[in-house]
């Protein structure tokens, strides 16, 4: 049986790796993002016919306008994946970043449930479906220099299982993944070593085999899933040592 999938943050990185492997499946996408050109240069590579929608997370009302009308063409969605994420290095010291802060909450976050919401309701109605928040491993730890990005994946990864655990009596899954280091646009300018560092077309097979099984929680790439367990386990004391020196992510002003 073919898929309905519908994807944000389509036209590129994670997101059009993700639209890639799901179109190769066979699969029918509702493809969304805030750049055309982008989008059309996706969806012109992929393998069958899809919808194509161009909108912000961010804008809730034309969000959901584009989710219902990819439901209705499409007779039902059976897998929704909130990928739209911005990453930006944020300093709550700096009065400028403020603003910055509220935007990367208001795209990773607020973006990801505004996302599912349109689809719950069909999908309790014939009690099945699957809603995908992309989280990350930054969301385990706090790391420095990263204040909103670290904390909107930590966020995404709670509210995730709070979702899931509520939307299960329904039959609908909730999958969480959290990449590790993909070669995306994202990290191309981390001025840090990144580990275990995987292509995203690599990164997209396996979270897709994952979506599918309804797993509840997946890293990719493996190893990092073992890194993220010793952060959780790590002494505070120890992880202050180890990170007070980390080299951090760029700010929106720096060059």
């Amino acid at each position: 049986m073919s898929l309905n999938v519908f994807i944000t943050g389509a036209s590129s990185g994670i997101g059009a790796a993700l639209a890639n492997e799901f179109a190769t499946r066979g699969a029918c996408l509702g493809l969304v993002a805030r750049r055309r050109d982008a989008l059309d240069a996706v969806e012109a590579a992929l393998p069958g016919k899809h919808h194509t929608y161009v909108a912000d997370v961010t804008d809730r009302e034309a969000l959901i306008g584009t989710a219902r009308a990819f439901d209705a063409a499409v007779g039902g969605t059976d897998i929704v994946i909130a990928n739209a994420g911005i990453s930006i290095g944020v300093k709550t010291e700096f009065h400028e970043d403020l603003e910055q802060f509220a935007r990367v909450m208001d795209t990773n976050v607020l973006g990801m449930a505004a996302t599912f919401h349109p689809f719950i309701a069909g999908m309790k109605a014939r009690r099945r479906g699957t809603l995908v928040g992309i989280a990350s491993v930054a969301g385990v730890r706090g790391l420095p220099g990263s204040d909103a990005y670290c904390a909107s994946k930590a966020a995404a990864i709670v509210y995730c299982e709070s979702l899931r655990v509520e939307m299960a009596k329904h039959g609908i899954k909730v999958v969480t993944i959290a990449p590790g280091f993909i070669r995306t646009s994202l990290t191309r300018k981390n001025p840090y070593q990144m580990p275990f560092l995987m292509d995203a077309d690599a990164f997209a097979q396996r979270a897709a085999d994952a979506i599918v099984a309804g797993v509840r929680y997946r890293t990719i790439p493996w190893q990092m899933g073992g890194v993220s367990s010793l952060l959780k386990l790590m002494p505070r004391w120890l992880f202050d040592r180890l990170m007070s020196n980390r080299k951090q992510k760029p700010r929106a002003g720096d060059a």
